[in-house]
């Protein structure tokens, strides 16, 4: 872990290894799309919106994984103090929100043909919701100025409130999975356990081939946005230096 908490050796590893991901991310996806609206019938009680659920659980998936591994990379921050822990953390927030966002607006044109409604303040829907503000929170408190108190420090690791707000808000994912058996719910019961999937083949390798496919995209543009904070980091260390040397 001490080897690659250097941001030199992650870039490294990180500029070779983006476009791969970007590419066989894309290929998995279109493949998986292709499959799930081309080679697979529609399904016996929802019809042809079922298809949307090929986009919408692999978003409801990498928004509970985004946090996750948010609140991971917080805990690596509060524990071993490793900057790169917190240029993650940064970089998957904002996907982490896009992909929740996404998955309240598939889950929306779902229900309103399945359920008759835009919304109801379904368990699942409910703390999906909150886990899209837990998002906007993070985001706007690591943007905080960190002279006055925000949620960054110099060289993009997080404050120890930032860090412990991702764990706070990690209580939100275990919610999120167990909403559907701890209250009635519109929704249907865990459909893939550690006991096996009650989700036809025909059915289940597209869907496979989309929640990698997003899940790699998801990882490049995690990725790329950690490129990116290093590199806003070093502009402004030099820039920092540089106004010390004209002030002394």
């Amino acid at each position: 872990m001490h080897a690659y908490a250097n941001p030199t050796r992650f870039l490294a590893i990180a500029r070779p290894l983006t476009p791969w991901l970007l590419g066989v991310g894309l290929l998995l996806v279109l493949a998986g799309a292709w499959a799930g609206l081309t080679q697979v019938p529609g399904d016996y009680k929802q019809g042809e919106t079922a298809r949307i659920l090929y986009v919408h659980v692999p978003a409801a998936w990498l928004g509970m994984g985004g946090w996750t591994s948010l609140a991971l990379a917080g805990l690596i921050q509060l524990v071993w103090r490793h900057p790169l822990s917190g240029i993650a953390a940064r970089a998957i927030a904002v996907p982490g929100m896009l992909f929740t966002a996404l998955c309240l607006a598939t889950g929306s044109i779902w229900g309103k043909p399945t359920w008759g409604t835009w919304w109801e303040w379904d368990g699942r829907m409910t703390s999906m919701l909150v886990l899209l503000f837990l998002y906007a929170g993070f985001i706007a408190l690591t943007n905080g100025d960190a002279s006055g108190g925000g949620g960054q420090r110099q060289g993009g690791s997080l404050s120890r409130g930032a860090a412990i707000y991702a764990l706070v808000g990690a209580i939100n994912i275990p919610i999120i999975n167990r909403s559907v058996v701890w209250w009635n719910s519109l929704h249907q019961g865990p459909s893939i356990t550690l006991r096996g999937s009650s989700i036809d083949n025909a059915l289940l390798w597209p869907l496979g081939l989309t929640l990698l496919g997003f899940s790699l995209l998801f990882g490049a543009i995690v990725v790329m946005r950690m490129r990116r904070i290093i590199a806003d980091n070093r502009v402004g260390a030099r820039l920092r230096r540089l106004a010390d040397d004209e002030g002394n």
